[in-house]
């Protein structure tokens, strides 16, 4: 059957052929008529589909559009185009769709809330394929809990040969594009398992990639997420043949004997190790150079850096690396020795700008403090200065060792607030709450965001989640803004000193809560209600007995990383305090002997991720808790600030908050920048060069990803997934686009 459509398959012609093919070879759609796609393939045929090809929007990352049809006067008249449901929102376990869309060809290509992968025609949202990973899956049972969130497909091309690459679980699939089919020739049978090809043994841990891998030539290049503990993988930057998977090249991001960095760090088996300095949230390129830009994060363990003493190079740093070898052209540190958790969230934009009188090819790097470092692209020269800036060092924790000092652009200036006082507590709650958070501020170190992590808690601000976050900023080439959507949230993270593990005699409850202490205190709290976005474990044993249980420890899913390094005889006890097994508790707990690993088992761990709450639950910090942001890259001003976002109960009454928010900015030429973000579920577009609010509507799930822009047939298009999940919303499964109404 196949040979019959051979012509069409071979013919590089317009979108139409395409999707006819792939409704054509896939069995769901033999019964859709043929004369559906008809009307794009006639000879008058209008503009060829353009659009939205890459995550992000183009290869230099700057979510930026050229369509115009929708301006600042019509984008009022915007109404829902299209929506396509995905089928598979698991709201008990509050599943999230983080996907940033692409449109190639007239095709939408994304991801579901289980990762399922799909195609859909990008102007009425039918369905053309989909793939699941678990019908290529050999075990099964591990994959059921191995999941990640996705925020993005990878696309690649050579005359007929069309290919979607994408994670779930550790594996990177190559998926034909036109088919949904496995490509079996790529890696073994179709995929590549990411924990292959670090260097070292990490089969036993979390490996994953929540971004997509961005493509040079024939080259995909990857990244990955690993655990945030001290079991983290290595975080080295790999690139794969597009055609075979096989490994072409690795940039260690803790630099081995021999290589530049490796003196950086004071323990000389540290590389054997250490893992993290990995690039989570993506890659932005310069394809005319073959300059790759990879933004990494702190090394393990986040909170305590007494295993990694010195710089701790290339963790926190923007790295220029040649695409084509994954050689260091030039690297920037933006934290020395980062024990606050804060990575570089987000890849660079890729500007272009006047600065001193001259344009310049530029780079544009926010950060979580909620700085932007602005580079020369190819020499990563600063434009504005950056200085040195003494911090404090005077560390309660033993063995710990804080850098002195750490970078401060002079310019932009700080979008979001740094430093908590007793002037910025929030004046919208009751004057007993109020009192009450001056008490606890009171006993927290605060007022400098480079302060020690303490046992008496440290105060974060801006905190753990940004500033600036993974949705990423967006850049409008034509006024020299850049857009950042931020957070302004304080955290409290409290250190807490863990027992020297021993061999005195257990219960399997004691052992339990021990080794609870260790592994799960810093996303579940000590009272296990959660911290954080990590879930409350109070009522998990209605979800799971001992054996679902213990093969969840052992597996991971979505956001919490495997456990494979405990012993069985471990996750038997953890398993026995977490489900609160009494039937099993008093009975003696049998350890495996086995040499400590002094750095898996730290000195200490955190108390758990949480934010400086009032007792009403409301932020203690006072408004604006969310915030979007106009820099002017030319001149390094705030252009503009505004509030983003609402909090029911507060919005009705005129309170104009802001709230956190989470997924980035689209700008067009046409005048406008569309932000959903919110946990209020509205999906907004904003006058770009003013900020005004000019259009604004309830989405089905809040929109916790960055939307895409697209134009078919001369009609333009405005994409975002709608997964909800986060932040304690709904979940949902959807994927909405707005045009304007059809003529």
């Amino acid at each position: 059957m196949l040979s019959r459509f051979m012509p069409f398959i071979l013919s590089p012609r317009s979108s139409c052929h395409q999707v006819l093919v792939a409704s054509l070879l896939h069995p769901v759609l033999l019964s859709l008529p043929v004369m559906l796609f008809a009307p794009a393939c006639t000879s008058k045929q209008k503009a060829a589909p353009s659009g939205w090809e890459v995550a992000g929007g183009t290869h230099e990352g700057t979510h930026y559009s050229s369509a115009t049809q929708i301006d600042t006067n019509n984008v009022k008249d915007l109404e829902v185009a299209w929506t396509f449901h995905t089928g598979d929102a698991d709201t008990l376990n509050h599943s999230q769709i983080q996907c940033n869309p692409i449109i190639v060809n007239g095709i939408l290509y994304g991801t579901s809330p289980s990762l399922i992968l799909f195609a859909v025609d990008a102007a009425t949202g039918k369905e053309i394929w989909t793939f699941s990973p678990r019908d290529s899956n050999q075990n099964r049972t591990q994959f059921d809990f191995v999941m990640n969130n996705s925020r993005g497909v990878t696309y690649w091309s050579s005359g007929e040969d069309k290919r979607i690459f994408y994670t779930a679980g550790p594996f990177v699939y190559a998926v034909d594009a036109l088919t949904g089919m496995l490509i079996a020739s790529f890696g073994q049978n179709g995929r590549i398992d990411l924990h292959a090809g670090l260097g070292r043994d990490v089969h036993d841990l979390y490996v994953t990639s929540t971004a997509p891998g961005i493509v040079y030539k024939d080259l995909l290049i990857m990244g990955s997420r690993v655990s945030e503990g001290a079991d983290a993988a290595p975080g080295h930057i790999r690139a794969y043949d597009a055609r075979t998977g096989r490994q072409i090249w690795i940039f260690h991001t803790i630099p081995q004997p021999g290589e530049q960095g490796y003196q950086t760090w004071e323990d000389s088996i540290a590389w054997r190790h250490i893992g993290g300095a990995n690039t989570w949230s993506g890659f932005t390129l310069d394809e005319k150079r073959g300059i790759l830009f990879a933004p990494t994060g702190r090394a393990s363990f986040d909170f305590y850096g007494g295993r990694r003493l010195g710089q701790d190079l290339f963790a926190n740093c923007l790295l220029a690396l040649d695409a084509a070898t994954g050689k260091r052209i030039w690297h920037f540190q933006t934290v020395h020795h980062d024990i606050w958790d804060k990575d570089i969230p987000t890849p660079p934009a890729l500007v272009r700008i006047r600065h001193n009188g001259q344009i310049v090819d530029a780079v544009a790097q926010p950060t979580k403090n909620g700085f932007v470092f602005l580079f020369e692209r190819e020499t990563g020269k600063p434009l504005f200065p950056i200085e040195e800036k003494a911090v404090p060092t005077n560390t309660e924790l033993k063995g710990e060792r804080l850098w002195p000092a750490q970078p401060v652009p002079t310019l932009p200036k700080p979008f979001v607030r740094q430093t908590f006082r007793d002037s910025d507590i929030n004046t919208l709650l009751p004057d007993t709450s109020v009192q009450e958070i001056r008490s606890r501020l009171a006993g927290y170190r605060t007022g400098n965001m480079f302060n020690p992590i303490s046992e008496h808690g440290t105060v974060v601000l801006p905190g753990l989640d940004g500033g600036a976050e993974w949705g990423g900023p967006a850049f409008d080439p034509k006024t020299g803004l850049l857009y950042i959507n931020a957070n302004e949230m304080a955290w409290v993270i409290t250190a807490v000193r863990l027992p020297v593990p021993g061999t005195e005699k257990q219960t399997l409850l004691e052992a339990g809560h021990s080794l609870y202490t260790r592994n799960c205190i810093s996303c579940h709290g000590p009272d296990r209600k959660g911290s954080g976005n990590n879930p409350s474990l109070l009522d998990v044993n209605k979800k799971y007995d001992e054996t679902q249980f213990t093969a969840l420890v052992s597996s991971g899913r979505r956001m919490m990383p495997a456990f494979q390094q405990l012993t069985q005889q471990e996750k038997e006890a953890l398993a026995c305090f977490v489900l609160d097994l009494k039937n099993e508790q008093q009975k003696p707990f049998i350890p495996v002997p086995r040499p400590v690993d002094t750095f898996l088992n730290l000195p200490y761990n955190i108390t758990g991720y949480n934010r400086f709450l009032s007792k009403e639950g409301l932020p203690a910090i006072r408004p604006p808790w969310g915030t979007l942001n106009a820099i002017n890259l030319n001149t390094g001003q705030l252009e503009w600030k505004i509030p983003l976002g609402e909090v029911p109960g507060l919005s009705g009454k005129g309170v104009v908050t802001g709230s956190e928010n989470y997924g980035g900015a689209a700008v067009t030429r046409g005048g406008l920048l569309f932000i959903a973000a919110t946990r209020d579920g509205k999906f907004r577009a904003f006058n770009k060069r003013t900020g005004k609010l000019l259009w604004e509507t309830i989405l089905p799930a809040p929109g916790f990803a960055t939307p895409a822009v697209y134009t078919i047939e001369g009609r333009e298009y405005i994409v975002i997934a709608c997964g909800g999940g986060k932040l304690g919303t709904h979940s949902g499964d959807s994927y909405v686009a707005f045009a304007l109404p059809a003529r």
